[in-house]
């Protein structure tokens, strides 16, 4: 029998998928970080490269790695937003599923900021001093969060869960580029990059400035999704990835 839980809260193994690809996810992004600056030290366009190639394959092998156990959200902005669209209840992640979801996410983040720099024989613990905060920085991750959420769930809610690897991986690329902030677009990710004073890393006032406008963000791409497909089954307890952490529907 699937490892499911009808109230919709997540039980341990779908938590223990999160854990670890969140915190792999900010490992390839701090670590492909750390390594860009050291392997183009005076070329920033290039060091912008090698971590947004490292980037969008790290977060595309992920998504299929742990996308079956837990969805592979990797992200409190995507796993809020499968809970605010699962309805009726049950669907997909309850408020206290959510909850957990997201604490998970941010304890992986800050332990995969700690590993990259343990392996790359930096201080484990350290905190970044890179300011970041600017109008410009602000609305970039505005952008890049609503553009992910409609991603996530446009594909959720039209059938085709399965070419999110791809297609996310793909965005998150895109949008290292498009964006002027180089496209957090998720707050667990720029927690964990607190903890890394190198090429990736973002200041504790920066980063709180960042999740703001990511939760924006979210908001903006949830009215979206709504506005897009209002009559699409709801599925969104399928995004990223299906998987047996919710119910399936009925029919």
């Amino acid at each position: 029998m699937p490892d499911v839980k009808p109230s919709g809260i997540a039980p341990r193994r779908p938590l223990l998928a999160e854990l670890i690809g969140t915190a792999l996810l900010v490992t390839v992004v701090v670590g492909s970080g750390i390594a860009a600056a050291r392997l183009s030290p005076s070329d920033g366009g290039l060091q912008l490269l090698e971590n947004s190639t490292a980037t969008v394959f790290g977060l595309a092998v992920l998504i299929l790695m742990f996308g079956p156990v837990s969805g592979g959200h990797f992200n409190p902005v995507i796993s809020a937003v499968d809970g605010l669209l699962s309805r009726p209840p049950g669907r997909g992640l309850s408020a206290a599923g959510v909850v957990m979801y997201a604490s998970t996410q941010l304890i992986g983040a800050i332990l995969g900021a700690l590993l990259a720099n343990i392996m790359f024989d930096l201080p484990a613990l350290q905190i970044s001093g890179k300011d970041r905060m600017s109008l410009g920085h602000g609305l970039g991750e505005v952008v890049a969060t609503a553009g992910l959420v409609l991603l996530v769930f446009s594909l959720a809610r039209s059938g085709r869960a399965a070419l999110s690897a791809a297609a996310v991986g793909a965005y998150i690329g895109a949008a290292y580029w498009f964006t002027s902030s180089t496209s957090f677009a998720n707050p667990a990710v720029t927690v964990g990059r607190i903890f890394s004073d190198t090429f990736a890393g973002i200041a504790p006032a920066s980063a709180m400035f960042f999740i703001a406008a990511q939760l924006v963000g979210g908001l903006v791409g949830l009215g979206l999704v709504r506005f897009f497909f209002p009559d699409a089954p709801v599925t969104a307890g399928r995004a990223v990835v299906p998987h047996p952490n919710h119910v399936p529907e009925e029919g």
